[in-house]
């Protein structure tokens, strides 16, 4: 019995166990083989879902708050832009940028405060 067991779990490797050593000489492990460079998968889904939360909302706002939220924020795909490289591009001050972001904001905040209490309903 004891050896039918052992059989089972024979195949069994830990993602902690040594598999070699690197050319300083330092233990490797399986599971820094299997690491990945990029972000972690679940703060990409995380960060998928907020974003289509944001653009459930974001029909609330007027053209030019929706300019400033999808390019600061980097939605659509695009790059995040400062307050500054977005005020350069519209032709007005950054502290304009930053009432325009902040009141939009506030205007997606309540739209999806609205929505949650008459789910609750």
């Amino acid at each position: 019995m004891h050896l039918r067991s052992l059989k089972k779990t024979k195949k069994d490797v830990s993602l902690h166990e040594p598999i070699g050593q690197d050319r300083d000489g330092n233990e490797i492990s399986l599971i820094d083989v299997l690491k990945s460079e990029g972000e972690d998968v679940a703060d990409e889904i995380q960060l998928n879902m907020e974003i289509e939360q944001v653009r459930k909302y974001i029909d609330v706002l007027d053209d030019r708050e929706k300019e400033v939220i999808v390019s600061r924020f980097g939605l659509n795909l695009q790059k995040e832009k400062t307050q500054r490289e977005i005020a350069k591009e519209l032709g007005i001050s950054r502290s304009y940028v930053s009432r325009i972001e902040k009141r939009a904001l506030m205007k997606i905040f309540h739209e999806f405060y609205r929505n949650e209490k008459e789910k609750k309903r």
